[in-house]
């Protein structure tokens, strides 16, 4: 699904090279659910807009769901980017004079998607994160609980193969937290694969893989805890 090797970015000015990422290597399979940790300043926005395709890298390779991405042109790139990627941030990002039901249509427009599908994708993805009744209201008048809701909305209504989430559920109290991650890891259950950015280690642990990146390089912690710990009781239960 994903697949950088050796990925570098450098930003340059006239006096300062400052090296956001150095020699990342990562993958992720079709269907994992990974979640990526470290420090602030480590890397980790660097690495999820490379990986989103919204910044270009300086060296390596990186490809997308098979799909080598280097010197790919703007129209290609945003063609790709609005075919496989959805996107979820912890400010949610929904444009507050469009009620949910626009805030989903907008990036299917963009596609150029029939309207009948674009309806049938939108009220699907609502009806998934439990909105259904709420789609001709406006963020407004929305908690932050079910404004992150319709973000995720908005990005499965495009059927992503990847979703990559910058701290979903940092602008949200413990309990609206825990039922965002739940979503997700329902969503992920149904096929999706996740790339999520966390500084919160209980989010970090609910996920299956964990990677933490420091000084702009990956380090793959692998199973998560909770994984792990399922995995030993299950191979105890079945000895």
């Amino acid at each position: 699904m994903l697949h950088m090797q050796q990925v570098t970015k450098v930003y340059r000015t006239e006096l300062v090279e400052t090296h956001a990422l150095r020699s990342l290597d990562l993958h992720v399979a079709d269907g994992e659910f990974v979640a990526v940790t470290g420090p602030s300043g480590s890397g980790k926005t660097t690495f999820l807009n490379i990986a989103g395709l919204l910044e270009e890298f300086t060296g390596g390779e990186y490809s997308l769901d098979g799909v080598n991405v280097k010197g790919l042109n703007d129209y290609a790139r945003s063609k790709l980017r609005n075919e496989k990627i959805g996107f979820i941030f912890q400010s949610f990002n929904l444009i507050p004079d469009l009620n949910l039901f626009d805030n989903c249509d907008v990036p299917l427009r963009y596609r150029g998607m029939p309207a009948s599908e674009r309806q049938l994708r939108i009220e699907d993805a609502l009806g998934l994160v439990g909105l259904s009744s709420r789609m001709k209201h406006y963020p407004a008048e929305l908690s932050g609980g079910q404004q992150q809701r319709a973000a995720i909305a908005r990005a499965l209504a495009g059927s992503p193969r990847l979703l990559l989430a910058d701290e979903p559920t940092g602008n949200l109290d413990s309990q609206m937290a825990r039922s965002v991650l739940e979503l997700l890891e329902d969503i992920n259950e149904q096929g999706t694969t996740i790339v999520m950015v966390t500084h919160d280690p209980e989010l970090a642990a609910r996920a299956q893989r964990n990677v933490h990146i420091v000084d702009g390089m990956a380090t793959d912690l692998g199973m998560t805890p909770v994984l792990a710990r399922a995995a030993r009781e299950t191979t105890s239960d079945s000895a």
